[in-house]
């Protein structure tokens, strides 16, 4: 036994001398650099305060970084949320696909119905834009490059912004030295006209935007009963106006980019369409592209070619 034992250890250290003997080569896998590291910076505070009455709100922001020497240019990213909401961790790819592309790119939220209502929404957009040019060195900002980017009400938004450059009736709040102005503003299936969102659809949804308790109402007027007086959007023909970005329409606007789907049952089509002919017909450049089967979100819109077109504009615009 002691024998057969023996010679089992001796069979396994010739084992182990081959094993250790034999070499295996590894891959080697060359690699070109083309894509910096980018840095996540959430829940970011930028306004808190009181709102009706003794009730606190905050917003916050989060910011994606890449890395480099020189300051890079800066896209504000305005969440949609139906008037409702505004998650600003929605998007990712799109944020991501564009901070891959050397951008800076600031997620915000703003305060939204039933418990706020315009004009201060758009107020908070602007005052985000000016924090970020305030502490533009901590994250590496090139404040004279800064373009808006939204999709749905942040479309909206959005185009909100990029018509009103140097109007100060929307400066309100802090960091007022500091400008709010933009070179570009992207509007992906936004809205122009409050009082005819519906209008690509039949009788029945058209009926739905005027009632009082539609998000676009209480956006415009607050909430029936409790902060506002009742009545839908055509209820208040001239609030109404005031809040829709299509009749800011000047020589002052800036270039912008207008994508929409040809399958959207949330917002006509023809919001987008209303807002790049009246710019085209004011001597704006503008674009607008309709995307086939595309819905109000969905997986069409971090698709290669659609974010081929963003990154695209925000070139054109904030880099060359």
């Amino acid at each position: 036994m002691r024998k057969v034992m023996l010679a089992l250890l001796f069979v396994a250290l010739l084992a182990c001398v081959a094993y250790a003997e034999e070499k295996f080569e590894s891959t080697v896998l060359n690699v070109e650099v083309e894509k910096n590291q980018i840095m996540m910076y959430e829940n970011i505070p930028f306004h808190s305060g009181k709102e009706r009455g003794s009730q606190m709100f905050s917003l916050a922001m989060d910011i994606l970084q890449p890395d480099g020497k020189e300051p890079l240019p800066l896209i504000v990213f305005i969440t949609g949320g139906g008037f409702m909401m505004a998650p600003k961790n929605n998007w990712i790819q799109q944020r991501m696909k564009l901070a891959e592309a050397g951008y800076v790119v600031a997620s915000i939220e703003y305060r939204h119905a039933p418990l706020s209502k315009f004009p201060l929404p758009v107020e908070d957009c602007k005052l985000a834009i000016r924090w970020l040019r305030a502490h533009a060195d901590q994250y590496n900002i090139d404040v004279n490059r800064v373009g808006v980017l939204g999709n749905s009400a942040g479309g909206y938004l959005s185009a909100f912004v990029g018509l009103i450059n140097d109007n100060k009736e929307f400066d309100k709040g802090d960091f007022l030295e500091y400008s709010s102005n933009v070179l570009c503003a992207a509007d992906i299936f936004g809205l122009s006209e409050l009082m005819s969102i519906g209008d690509d659809y039949p009788e029945e949804v058209r009926k739905l935007h005027d009632s009082p308790g539609i998000t676009e109402a209480m956006w415009v007027k607050g909430v029936p009963g409790f902060s506002g007086p009742d009545g839908g959007v055509k209820d208040f023909p001239e609030e109404s106006k005031k809040a829709s970005p299509l009749y800011y329409v000047s020589d002052k606007a800036v270039p912008m980019l207008f994508m929409h789907g040809d399958k959207d049952t949330s917002v006509s089509p023809s919001q987008t369409d209303k807002l790049y002919q009246a710019l085209r017909a004011q001597g704006i450049e503008a674009e607008r592209y309709v995307v086939p089967g595309a819905a109000h979100g969905g997986v069409y819109w971090v698709q290669e070619p659609v974010m081929k077109v963003m990154v695209d504009f925000f070139d054109k615009y904030l880099k060359k």
